[in-house]
C-alpha cells in the first residue's frame, strides 16, 4: 500500500521529463506489472529520502502521455 500521496512539486516528471498523470511514494513492498495496462504505459521511479527513511516516488504516465510509438 503506498504512503500518502505526495502533492507535485512540477508538472513534469523529473525521471523523463514527460508530464504525468499522478505520483504514489512507497516506503516498502512493491510490484509493477504493465502488460496490457488500458491506464498507463510507463511508470518512472524516482529513489527519495523522506523522515529521513529511504522512499520511491511513482510518477504513473498515461499512454497519451508518453505516446504510442514509445
Amino acid at each position: 500500500m503506498p504512503d500518502s500521496t505526495p502533492s507535485p512539486t512540477t508538472d513534469r516528471c523529473p525521471v523523463c521529463s514527460t508530464a504525468y498523470d499522478s505520483v504514489s511514494i512507497h516506503d516498502h513492498g512493491l510490484m509493477v506489472n504493465l502488460l496490457d495496462n488500458a491506464r498507463y504505459r510507463r511508470v518512472c521511479f524516482d529513489p527519495v529520502e523522506r523522515d529521513g527513511r529511504p522512499h520511491v516516488q511513482f510518477f504513473h504516465h498515461t499512454h497519451e502521455q508518453v505516446g504510442t510509438d514509445e
